[in-house]
This record gives structure tokens, sequence and C-alpha cells, in this order.
């Protein structure tokens, strides 16, 4: 059983609202030299050449949160996962799925993440993700600010909650093994993205590999055309690989370059994390609309309490099809439009923003590709940029696993989307006022 790691709570702040807070460009204040230095000196990695390339990894400031909207972001995980596991719904959603989605190990799907938008107390899911970057290096972040008295003195770190949170991740991969292959032993496991070195969140494949190895398991980061499918194994260079810890936007594993993994996923060859499966049930964006209908959740069997919290956290989402387009254009500026299989707010729109001639483009992708959801605006913080106070949205990230949330971080940007690319803005630490 994994232990809840949820996020930095302290009371520092006692008194004093969540609004007065964000309008302060100087509260919660991060030392990224410091998070750097307990980076360097927890994970053994030179931060400062990360640092060069991506100046906007982590945001300059702390996001604050009420407690009533933390609690119902965890009831709105906890809930979408127990629904999620009605058979009445899995039939429902999977029926357009790939097929190797339905095959079922039972896993959970390791570092899974849902994204919020907060107003008030109030929290509305914006999306589920099975490819959530970002999980170790936040942990990090957390730690410093737990640590931090923003008041009288700069963050200073932590290395026994860095290990605690290393040690509830390696026990996340651990309980995936064992639903698939029980006591046998883990050996070896591939960390596969495309072109891995080249992602954004490089650096964070290093640490996940790192966290193998020191418990034992020895870690490889992979490119998914560096695997062989060998007839009864998948392999890497030769050596056999138990488990892969799947960062691919490819959900389904249909491109040319996964079909190694793929074949060895198929036959159960290797323990891959998170599975199609747990895209296909969760990160699906059509299953939003689905969410939403409260009277075929309890014909599913789905729990009142359960049914009401999902009123309450998922804003209303439709798919597109030839029958609505013209409704939905008339609504457009209260709307926002996202593809189904998309990722990292690619070809997502702002119905205020779209012109009629992406919105043709939309309307020709297949029908139940695109789904328009109840715009929810993002909050925002103030924050010195330079000297110049600027106000930036966020949102709130929950890393979760089998339901639970251990750690929650939030976005800071500018733009209809995260991006990394705003000054002042990146991964925030999360507090709770």
């Amino acid at each position: 059983m994994l232990i809840s790691h949820s996020m930095p709570l302290h009371d520092r702040h006692n008194g004093t609202t969540v609004d007065a807070l964000h309008h302060d460009p100087h509260s919660g204040l991060v030392d990224r030299e410091r998070l750097y230095a307990a980076l360097e000196q927890e994970w053994d990695l030179p931060w400062q050449p990360w640092h060069d390339l991506r100046p906007h990894l982590f945001a300059a400031n702390a996001v604050f949160v009420p407690p009533r909207a933390v609690a119902a972001m965890a009831e709105a995980v906890a809930a979408i996962e127990r629904i999620a596991a009605l058979p009445g719904y899995a039939q429902h959603v999977l029926q357009a799925a790939d097929p190797l989605a339905l095959q079922d190990w039972g896993l959970r799907g390791a570092c899974m993440g849902y994204d919020f938008h907060v107003v008030g107390d109030e929290a509305f899911l914006i999306e589920i993700n099975t490819n959530a970057g970002g999980w170790l290096p936040n942990a990090a972040l957390a730690c410093v600010a737990a640590n931090a008295d923003w008041a009288a003195q700069p963050c200073t770190a932590s290395s026994t909650c860095h290990q605690e949170h290393g040690a509830a991740v390696m026990q996340m991969f651990e309980a995936e093994w064992r639903l698939q292959r029980g006591d046998a032993p883990l050996r070896t496991v591939c960390i596969v993205d495309v072109a891995p070195g080249e992602q954004f969140l490089a650096p964070e494949f290093e640490m996940f590999r790192a966290l193998f190895a020191r418990h034992g398991v020895e870690a490889h980061i992979a490119d998914p055309q560096a695997l062989q499918w060998c007839g009864d194994h998948l392999a890497y260079e030769g050596q056999p690989v138990d488990m892969v810890y799947n960062r691919l936007t490819d959900f389904a594993l249909r491109d040319a370059t996964s079909q190694a993994l793929r074949a060895a996923a198929e036959c159960g060859a290797v323990v891959l994390t998170p599975h199609p499966r747990a895209h296909a049930l969760l990160a699906n964006k059509r299953n939003l609309a689905v969410l939403g209908q409260p009277e075929q959740l309890a014909a599913w069997g789905a729990d009142a309490a359960d049914i009401a919290t999902l009123g309450r956290v998922v804003p209303a989402t439709l798919p597109l099809t030839a029958d609505n387009a013209a409704a939905l254009w008339a609504r457009r500026r209260e709307l926002f439009f996202k593809p189904v299989s998309g990722y990292g707010s690619k070809a997502a729109y702002r119905g205020d923003k779209l012109t009629r001639g992406v919105w043709e483009q939309l309307q020709q992708r297949r029908p139940h590709d695109i789904v328009a959801q109840t715009f929810i605006a993002p909050p925002t913080r103030y924050v010195d940029v330079g000297g110049q106070p600027t106000w930036l949205k966020y949102d709130i990230r929950a890393y979760t696993y089998a339901g639970v949330v251990h750690l929650f971080v939030a976005r800071l940007y500018t733009g209809q989307t995260t991006n990394f690319r705003t000054p002042g803005g990146g991964f925030a630490p999360v507090c709770v006022v």
C-alpha cells in the first residue's frame, strides 16, 4: 500500500487569504538556486545546464489553494477511478478503443496526472493524462517549499523528504509489477519515449533511472525503435526487458516505431505501465462527456456520492458532431475545443479565439474526434518578472496512483495553454491556506 504524499502543507500564512497572497508578487518566492542544489545533491545531476536550456521549467512563486478545493480534487480522482472500474463503464468507453486496450492485466497506471482549474473553493477537472511528466522534479520542489519560511529566510532542502517521495514512486512501480507478475523478481526497466534525450523533461528520465538503480533494478532510457521483439521477450541492446515505463504519446502503440513494444504487450511478455487500457479508460477526452451523464453512471452502478462529486467537478463536455456543430459554433465563446487524442495542449482552441477557417478544419475530422468543454477560466496570480509585476494563469496538476493523490503541483503560464515558455512561469509548489 502506498503512502499518500499530498503536498507541502503548512500554516505560516494563517489569517491571510489566497486572494491576498496571489495579489502579492513577493509571496511564496521559490529559491531556484537552492532547488537546483538540492536536485544535484539528491540525484547527482548537473541541473545548471538543464536550466540554461529550460529556463522556465520552475516558476518564481508558489501557488496557494484553499483546503476545500484540495479535498474536491482528491475526491474527484477517487470517484473517477472507482467509476472507471465499473464493468458497464469500461464496456462503453472501450467500444472504439484499440484491441490492445481491451487487455486487462489489472494494472492501474503509474504516474497518472489530473489537471484542474481552482476557482475559489471549487475545483474543475480540465483533463486526465497517462503520461504526466514531472513527478520526481516536482517532489524535490515540494520538499524545498515545505522547508521554506518565506517571511524570514530562504528555502532549505530536505533529503529525507526527497527519499520519501522516491520510495513512494518506487512502490508504485513495484505494485504494478506484482499485479501482473506476482512475486517474480523485477530486474530490468526501460524508460521509453521518442528521442528521449531531446524531450523537455529529459532530466527526469535520468532521475527515474537513478531511482530504479537505488532499488536494485537495472534501468535504461530508450527510444521505442531501440527495442527488439524476440518472439518470446522484449529486449534492449540484447538484454531482456521486464518492465517498460511508458512515456510515449502514441497511446495505442500504433506507430511503426512502437511495434516491438506492441508485440510484447499483446502477449503480456512485458509489464507496460501506463498501459493503453489506462488511457482508454481514463485519459481519452471523450470520456469527459460520459462522466457528465449522471443517469447513465447510476445505471452502471456508480455510487450516488461519486456521481454528485463529478457533477460538481467535471465541466459539461460534448463531442463535436455534424448534428451539433452549428449550435456549438454559436456557443463557441463559452467553450474550449480539444482533440480526443491530443496531448500537451496541441491543437486545442479557446472558442473565443477560434477562426472560421480553423472551425472548418475541426469539422472535417472524424466524428467525435473533437470535444467541446465548457470553458472554465484559469485562475491567476501576480508575480514579479524582472521587476515588472505580471499576472500569470495557472492550473493544478494532481499526480496520482490507484485513485490516490500523492503530489499537487501548479503550472504558471501566459497564453491559451500551459507552455513552459513564460518568464516567471513553470512548475510551482502548491501550499494550502
